[in-house]
């Protein structure tokens, strides 16, 4: 989460009178994140997220994104659900950008996860997937390995000013992903982003997966990729936590499960999705402005990521 659009008191206390949500007490951006901007609001009834959604969230996505939680809500997901206004619409507009109320879910976000947390983690998206098997709206990946060249020639030889000769080594990595890219997984909607922040527990217990917006039709072995990623590594990237690592891997089992042949493209796909972050991180790193409150990113963590499933995921996840 984060927060680029300024939102005034007068501005927030009018968009709540469409709502039965009580009036205006406090309102708090958000730092944490990179793609949108989030404001917690607390009200004279309720404690809410207001999103208002910037230029990486297409506003034509939206009413998708809103399908999926509700299909996943209605599944016994807990997932935040958007807070439909008097007249039943979920979907706004607030300064400038379509904007969303949702729901507060309780939890915190844990910055190092145990073991035993992320086995509960892992079991919530194995979940999560049983809950999206009958969902059947497709929407492309618009961060998937068919932008990942696009991506890289953006950034072009600035990824230099990250680290020396960083374009050259992204590149060739991509190359050699791309060319062992598996076609043949089964694929269905993903989460695609869930990173212990996006994800709310109190102690060992899941109470709720957030931002979704990045959702989409994908490898389904692969949101286990980004999320072993995310998860079994500290935030440098240098150093790797074993036990996670397998408790990932054997919450998703226990509660879904895996095919032979998802296990043993989980090697590619993590690789891959460290490409992903480390890029989208670059371009942000290369992009944000001085004066928003925003928490950049290293994307030199993923580069790390990236060289220790090349050396090492061959005898990782088998």
């Amino acid at each position: 989460m984060a927060v680029y659009t300024q939102v005034s008191a007068e501005a927030l206390s009018a968009f709540l009178t469409r709502f039965d949500a009580g009036e205006l007490v406090s309102a708090k951006g958000i730092a944490e994140g990179v793609e949108n901007s989030n404001y917690l609001v607390d009200t004279t009834t309720a404690r809410f997220i207001l999103t208002l959604y910037e230029k990486r969230v297409d506003a034509a996505d939206l009413p998708w994104f809103m399908a999926l939680l509700d299909h996943l809500a209605k599944r016994g997901n807990k997932v935040p659900p958007a807070i439909p206004d008097r007249d039943g619409r979920l979907i706004h507009e607030l300064e400038g950008r379509p904007a969303c109320l949702i729901e507060f879910l309780s939890g915190v976000s844990v910055t190092h996860p145990t073991p035993a947390q992320a086995r509960a983690a892992a079991e919530a998206m194995g979940r999560m997937h049983a809950g999206l098997a009958d969902f059947a709206q497709p929407r492309v990946n618009s961060m998937g390995a068919q932008t990942w060249a696009e991506q890289l020639a953006r950034c072009g030889r600035d990824l230099d000013s990250i680290q020396a000769g960083l374009f050259d080594r992204v590149s060739q990595a991509l190359d050699r992903v791309l060319a062992d890219w598996p076609s043949h997984l089964p694929v269905s909607a993903i989460h695609a982003d869930l990173f212990p922040d996006n994800v709310l527990m109190l102690g060992e217990q899941v109470t709720g997966l957030i931002d979704f917006y990045f959702a989409c039709t994908d490898i389904r072995a692969y949101d286990v990729a980004v999320m072993h990623g995310a998860w079994a590594f500290d935030g440098t990237g240098r150093n790797y936590d074993a036990q996670v690592g397998r408790a990932l891997i054997e919450g998703y089992t226990a509660s879904f499960g895996l095919s032979d042949d998802e296990r043993a493209a989980l090697p590619v796909l993590a690789e891959g999705a460290a490409i992903r972050f480390l890029l989208s991180r670059a371009w942000d790193w290369l992009n944000t402005p001085a004066d928003a409150m925003v928490t950049r990113k290293d994307p030199l963590a993923y580069l790390r990521r990236l060289d220790f499933y090349a050396e090492h995921g061959a005898t990782l996840f088998a």
